[in-house]
């Protein structure tokens, strides 16, 4: 982690021949359980994870806000008085400033240096660190009081009505949110969060398949259009209204989509709770059978899975001291996700890797990750 401090602080000084006045930083995610859950107004359990975006910077004294991104080796500016859509990754930049400044913030401009070591389009949530750190880059020079919740409401907003993304909160509140060695229950309702460690002597494993979600979004809409169809059907608000006992009294109903795609999120909402419960009780063997039930539901019933990540949740499974193991994020792609012994962790990693290599030909990266803060200023 210090070695991407150290990185954004030295181009900084090539960049402006001088140190920044702060380095930002923001993590991004990986969800333990509850998926599908959070445009359902239901719960979910995110960690924030030790994949960071870092901004180094410092105020100017005019409206405009001149960045670098090192990943893309590229520069990008604009006027904070007249932002104008474009695209590419200085979006999000433009997006957090307009919601921000759409809301009643006074901003101020910055220019600033970016680097980050969260994979894009693996579900690990770079555009959320991204969208977070940007938002503490404009606290570090605006002089705003800092709200994670605030912050993460106007990070969503960003992604839904600038970038053009239909994203629940998760994301954003949980790069803002994160504690140190926890993981959150939130409650995607009334953004109340609580924290519980992870079961002792565990480890929480990434298991990104090298395999990218592409054109999902019809796909992702039209499962949020069938939950939607369930909600009109039992008339509430929102299916984390309603119970499996009043999903099954009516299922003959239903057609068999809308019924698959409801059973998944009230039973995903179930499993997340008894998540909650079984980390305060420390039982990894729980935890573990949740998240393994939570994948075949996502396979099955929310059919949002894909022959890779089956494979590498299959790969996993076999392994001695996991736990369990699923698919984590919108799916079709991107990583799963395993709880594993923390002494088993390292021939886990390898094991893995071999016997997913030897299924598909395709290389994953996989690795140990540790529970942090949520956005923060580095110095």
């Amino acid at each position: 982690m210090s070695d991407l401090i150290s990185v954004v602080k030295e181009t900084f000084k090539q960049k402006f021949s001088t140190d920044p006045t702060a380095i930002v930083r923001a993590p991004g995610r990986v969800n333990l359980i509850g998926e599908h859950t959070d445009y359902n107004d239901g719960f979910v359990f995110p960690m924030a994870i030790d994949r960071t975006m870092y901004i180094a910077l410092r105020p100017r004294k005019d409206k405009k806000i001149r960045a670098y991104s090192i990943d893309f080796d590229v520069w990008g500016e604009f006027e904070l008085d007249d932002i104008k859509k474009e695209k590419g990754w200085l979006e999000y930049l433009k997006g957090v400033a307009w919601a921000l400044q759409g809301e009643g913030y006074t901003l101020q401009g910055w220019e600033g240096v970016l680097t980050g070591d969260v994979p894009r389009g693996s579900g690990l949530s770079s555009s959320a660190a991204l969208e977070m750190a940007t938002a503490r880059a404009f606290f570090e020079v605006s002089n705003f009081p800092w709200n994670p919740a605030k912050m993460a409401l106007l990070g969503q907003k960003t992604e839904n009505q600038w970038v053009g993304v239909n994203s629940g909160i998760m994301d954003q509140l949980i790069s803002a949110v994160g504690e140190k060695d926890h993981a959150v229950l939130i409650d995607c309702r009334s953004l109340e969060t609580q924290s519980f460690p992870l079961p002792k002597d565990t480890v929480v494993v990434i298991m990104d398949t090298g395999t990218r979600r592409g054109l999902v979004d019809s796909a992702y809409n039209e499962r949020r259009s069938q939950c939607e169809e369930a909600v009109k059907f039992f008339g509430v608000r929102a299916l984390r209204d309603v119970s499996l006992s009043q999903l099954e009294a009516r299922a003959k109903e239903l057609s068999e989509l809308t019924y698959k795609r409801a059973k998944h999120v009230i039973s995903e909402n179930e499993r997340t709770l008894q998540a909650a419960e079984a980390m305060k009780e420390g039982d990894a063997v729980l935890l573990g059978k949740l998240m393994n039930a939570s994948h075949e539901s996502l396979r099955d019933d929310f059919e949002v899975s894909s022959d890779a990540l089956n494979v590498i949740v299959e790969c996993a499974l076999g392994q001695e001291g996991c736990y369990g193991a699923r698919m984590t994020g919108a799916g079709f792609g991107g990583c799963a996700v395993a709880l594993v012994e923390a002494d088993k962790a390292e021939a886990f990693v390898k094991a893995v890797s071999q016997g997913y290599q030897s299924k598909t030909n395709k290389e994953p990266q996989i690795y140990v990750c540790q529970a942090v803060e949520g956005a923060s200023t580095v110095s």
